[in-house]
């Protein structure tokens, strides 16, 4: 074969270029390879959302646990009280992404919070309810410590406004007021030792203006009923957070009228600030003039706490927030670790592996600083608000055998 004699001058492959150009020419969908649908991965949003997916079953059920006590240290009422006053916030985390000015007001709002334990959380924490009914009992008649009833805040386990508090707190707050002076603090201390099971105070037992000052310092709360337009008890520069007014007389009131929206006094008793300003001289003078006509035979006087309005509205917000992330899943249960992440909101996890992310610049979750739980909550302990949602059957916890402990809505 000649040297300039090639393969391509061959008759077998001459047309064979030609004929992949004219079917590419014919049709242009030749050269598209078909492919399958690309699948997008889902949001990290609804990934959380459907992470208790994984079980399409029911969750085994062993046994119902009657009580989430895990500190075998508590023998008694009073204990209990303190661990659950302890238990009820959690440290601030210091890569939270907190500045200092939320660091101040969450600090400051939990001090705000009296050192109170509502009696549907101990029963979560004890076996037998009525062994601790009969303990808290003999504890309130020996003035070790005091229960303090706020009406119109549910009925039944689901009430709220039924707590306890030990009398060397009260004494202590007490002493703690500044809106009080030694002498009515002593006097009040006295009237509170002296009647260790009472849950209201006659008006008769202090003057107008001592009730006054007790009613600003948030010790004491009055029904609408025994106040008129020439009577008010808290000036318009005081509002201590937790004063309750009853809404029994409102309810009654015609529509309408003053009555139905208070009375004139309603602001100032709620802790508001507007409506008619008067100064201090003239509300002391009002109330010594008018003592008979303002606490008469039908004015109910309730021993109260200062903040006790903030931590019955933490409370309820908790409650109800806990039990809506539960109905979120599926037949209503869910494992309690996975209820707990629910809570936390997603933060980053402390373990090595996360931290080491951190330090190269992964993204390893939300800041708490972030998440509902010290937006809303002030950084509230998931199991003290476990506690209070079992104590108040509004959840059931039970075993499961596999996954370990598992809340269900009954």
């Amino acid at each position: 074969m000649p040297l300039g004699h090639s393969a391509a001058r061959s008759s077998r492959i001459s047309k064979r270029p030609q004929q992949l150009l004219r079917r590419s020419a014919s049709s242009p969908l030749t050269d598209f390879t078909q492919r399958k649908p690309i699948q997008r991965s889902k949001s990290k949003v609804d990934v959380a959302d459907n992470d208790d997916g994984f079980f399409g079953d029911r969750l085994d059920d062993i046994g119902i646990v009657k009580s989430l006590a895990s500190d075998l240290s508590l023998r008694d009422v009073a204990q209990s009280i303190q661990y659950v006053h302890s238990h009820m916030f959690t440290a601030i985390p210091e890569d939270g992404g907190f500045n200092s000015t939320r660091i101040a007001e969450i600090l400051n709002f939990r001090k705000s919070l009296p050192p109170t334990v509502t009696l549907p959380h101990l029963h979560a924490l004890t076996q037998s309810p009525t062994k601790t009914e009969r303990e808290i009992a003999e504890l309130t008649r020996a003035g070790i410590v005091r229960r303090l009833v706020t009406p119109g805040r549910g009925t039944g386990g689901s009430s709220i406004g039924e707590s306890l508090i030990l009398s060397k707190d009260v004494e202590r707050l007490l002493r703690q007021a500044e809106e009080l002076s030694q002498e009515l603090a002593d006097k009040f201390s006295v009237c509170l030792r002296t009647k260790p099971m009472a849950l209201k105070i006659p008006p008769s037992t202090f003057s107008a203006a001592e009730i006054t000052a007790l009613m600003r310092a948030g010790f004491l709360t009055s029904s609408v009923q025994g106040l008129n337009s020439t009577n008010v008890f808290a000036g318009p520069d005081s509002g201590p957070t937790g004063n309750l007014t009853s809404i029994s007389t409102i309810a009654k009131a015609a529509s309408g009228s003053m009555a139905a929206i208070g009375g004139e006094g309603a602001i100032y008793g709620a802790g508001g600030r507007g409506g008619i300003r008067r100064s201090s001289s003239q509300l002391e003078r009002s109330s010594e003039q008018q003592s008979s006509e303002a606490f008469g035979e039908g004015v109910e006087l309730r021993l109260s706490l200062p903040g006790t309005g903030a931590f019955l509205k933490l409370l309820s917000a908790a409650r109800s927030h806990l039990v809506a992330l539960a109905m979120k899943s599926k037949f209503r249960e869910i494992p309690i670790y996975l209820l707990r992440e629910k809570w936390d909101g997603g933060i980053s996890a402390d373990d090595p592996a996360a931290k080491a992310k951190k330090y190269r610049g992964e993204f390893t979750g939300i800041l708490p600083s972030r998440t509902r739980r010290w937006k809303q909550f002030y950084g509230l302990s998931f199991d003290w608000t476990l506690a209070e949602c079992l104590g108040a059957g509004l959840v059931e916890v039970f075993e499961t055998g596999s996954v370990g402990q598992a809340v269900r809505i009954p």
